[in-house]
């Protein structure tokens, strides 16, 4: 297993794939120093932890986890990355509730999830599904926002603060009597977003977010990510197979494979590891596939992952060239 140990980044990312022009910039994942993790973490209980965690489907003879130790601290950006089939969604509906271990615990706050504190594990821990269709089923956005606080048992002034509140976060303000099925499908996985949101939830666990949306959709989603952790403190985990991505918004990259948990890191750390991809059936981001056609042809150069620190290689690499 590999040692998170997070490279920090010189520079600023400028742009991130699919990105808007006038689109608020977001910062690479990857410029955390390890002593910046490492802080987060000393002294402070996870958030999440899953000890020796183990599922099987009923209809399959082998586990779809099997044994995974993870731990998930207060306010992290973490990306769990797998091949379809790896375990992803598993995990995650072990991390509120909706699935039970075959085997292991799965803890919050310390405490094993179980039928005694379930109502407090599902205002902790929010999830979106990857479809959102499946999540958003209310005749209008404010009824489908509306739907968790009310079950919270809140009162009804309380209950259309906390709409207006989400739908302010999420940019949907004035959607209130709009129908989801005649939204976008970006829009309505903002929809979804913000019915976690108005549950004030301390963990959200987003299921491949970006599916299915355009580049723009899907940077927004992204956008949005990064504002939930570090402008309100949300822990974020997510799963994605985009991985041109990930260097711009994780801290952490959990690689699953067949059920178990391969290899976790910082995203410099863990895509500058080919040989891991290939074996987790992934690939590099495509900045990164660059180096490392430029390693196999013998240049003496270092596997990158964002435009940033790309540039500044290639330009190390041409000083090189000229000495």
């Amino acid at each position: 297993m590999l040692i998170t140990n997070p490279q920090k980044n010189p520079g600023k990312e400028k742009n991130i794939p699919g990105k808007a022009p006038g689109q608020k910039n977001i910062k690479p994942g990857s410029c955390r120093e390890e002593s910046g993790l490492a802080g987060k973490r000393a002294g402070v209980e996870p958030v999440l932890e899953t000890r020796k965690l183990c599922y099987r489907y009923p209809h399959l003879k082998e586990n779809a986890l099997e044994s995974i130790d993870l731990k998930v601290y207060p306010g992290e950006r973490i990306a769990v990355l797998g091949a379809n089939g790896a375990g992803k969604s598993t995990l995650f509906k072990h991390l509120n509730g909706i699935l039970h271990p075959l085997s292991g615990e799965v803890l919050l706050k310390g405490e094993i999830i179980s039928k005694k504190n379930m109502r407090v594990c599902r205002q902790t821990v929010g999830i979106v599904f990857q479809d959102p269709d499946d999540q958003v089923l209310a005749p209008s956005v404010e009824e489908d926002v509306a739907f968790g606080p009310i079950n919270l048992g809140l009162p009804e002034v309380e209950v259309r603060a906390r709409v207006k509140e989400a739908l302010e976060l999420v940019g949907l303000s004035g959607f209130e009597e709009r129908a989801p099925h005649h939204l976008s499908g970006g829009q309505k996985k903002l929809v979804a977003i913000a019915g976690i949101l108005a549950m004030r939830p301390e963990v959200i666990v987003l299921d491949e977010p970006t599916a299915g949306l355009d580049p723009l959709s899907s940077a927004r989603v992204l956008e949005l990510i990064m504002k939930m952790n570090e402008e309100l403190g949300i822990t974020m985990l997510l799963s994605t197979h985009e991985v041109d991505v990930v260097p711009y918004f994780a801290e952490r990259v959990v690689v699953l494979h067949h059920g178990r948990l391969e290899a976790e890191g910082g995203p410099e750390e863990i895509f500058s590891n080919p040989t891991l991809i290939g074996k987790a059936h992934l690939r590099l981001p495509r900045v990164a596939e660059v180096f490392e056609l430029l390693r196999q042809d013998g240049v003496n150069a270092h596997i990158r992952i964002t435009a940033e620190t790309a540039k500044e290689e290639v330009l190390r690499l041409m000083q090189t060239g000229q000495e």
